[in-house]
């Protein structure tokens, strides 16, 4: 019997490129992400995270190179995928005059949910929103934007899924209990998750895969725990920042190539 062939990638990079005049922003980037995991994004600011994201959406046109969602083209298709995906980030307000409920009201209509009222109300709860669904946005806190955010995100129920800092400026508690929502989203719905993070505890918990991002390049990637062990380090946090520094595997291990010299074991990595 012949064996039947693995489902593409939920979401595909191919040398995607992003310059402003003579600034590099992204470049030729390269990765993929399996459908039903959660990998991250990880670097410095000004690393090209959060351009890399924008192009993943189709906010930005890429200078050269592709990006597929689900199999469709961002580039010639880019209508067919958008309603299956969604996007949240703590630092994009939602408009402050509204109270929380109609923000998603408002989203809901846009996004053509059928019975919003009762999906908002879901949301509400599993996010521990209620208290608030009737202010208006701009009198929350930090940490319950972030959470009205992720709301809206959630309201289409994506297969794809694209968060940057998902729990910034949330209490330990309350972040704890958003990680779990998000990992019981992702298995129950095989949702796709890719997330920039600067809380490495946090990516070490929900991630299956890290790429991690110097002035526009992915420099390395693989598990947490391999990229740990790759460094000789005990977590995630020293590993990144050996590479925000510029340390090398080989200024630690003379008889290892660094993560930008592509040895037998890199073929086929991003650069």
């Amino acid at each position: 019997m012949a064996r039947a062939e693995a489902p593409p990638p939920a979401i595909r990079v191919s040398k995607l490129t992003k310059s402003y005049d003579d600034v590099l922003a992204v470049n030729r980037l390269s990765f993929s992400v399996a459908e039903g995991t959660t990998a991250a994004l990880l670097g410095g600011n000004g690393a090209g995270k959060t351009t890399t994201i924008s192009m993943i959406l189709g906010l930005l046109l890429p200078t050269r190179g592709r990006v597929s969602v689900l199999g469709i083209d961002m580039l010639t298709h880019r209508y067919d995928a958008l309603p299956r995906m969604n996007f949240s980030s703590p630092y994009v307000d939602l408009p402050k005059r509204l109270t929380a409920r109609e923000n998603l009201k408002v989203y809901a209509g846009l996004y053509g949910i059928g019975r919003a009222a009762r999906r908002i109300g879901e949301l509400a709860e599993e996010l521990d929103l209620t208290a608030f669904m009737d202010r208006p946005s701009g009198t929350l806190s930090a940490g319950q934007r972030t959470r009205l955010a992720l709301a809206k995100a959630l309201l289409n129920e994506p297969d794809v899924l694209l968060l940057d800092e998902p729990t910034a400026s949330l209490d330990p508690d309350t972040g704890d209990r958003i990680r779990t929502y998000l990992e019981t989203y992702r298995d129950t719905r095989r949702a796709t998750i890719l997330l920039a993070s600067h809380n490495m505890a946090e990516v070490e918990r929900l991630c299956s895969r890290v790429m991690m991002m110097r002035a526009g390049r992915i420099v390395d990637q693989g598990s947490p725990a391999e990229l740990i062990r790759r460094y000789g380090r005990a977590n995630l946090e020293d590993v990144f920042l050996d590479i925000a520094r510029n340390r090398h595997l080989a200024d630690r291990h003379p008889d290892r190539k660094g993560p930008e010299q592509k040895g037998p074991e890199q073929k086929g990595r991003a650069a």
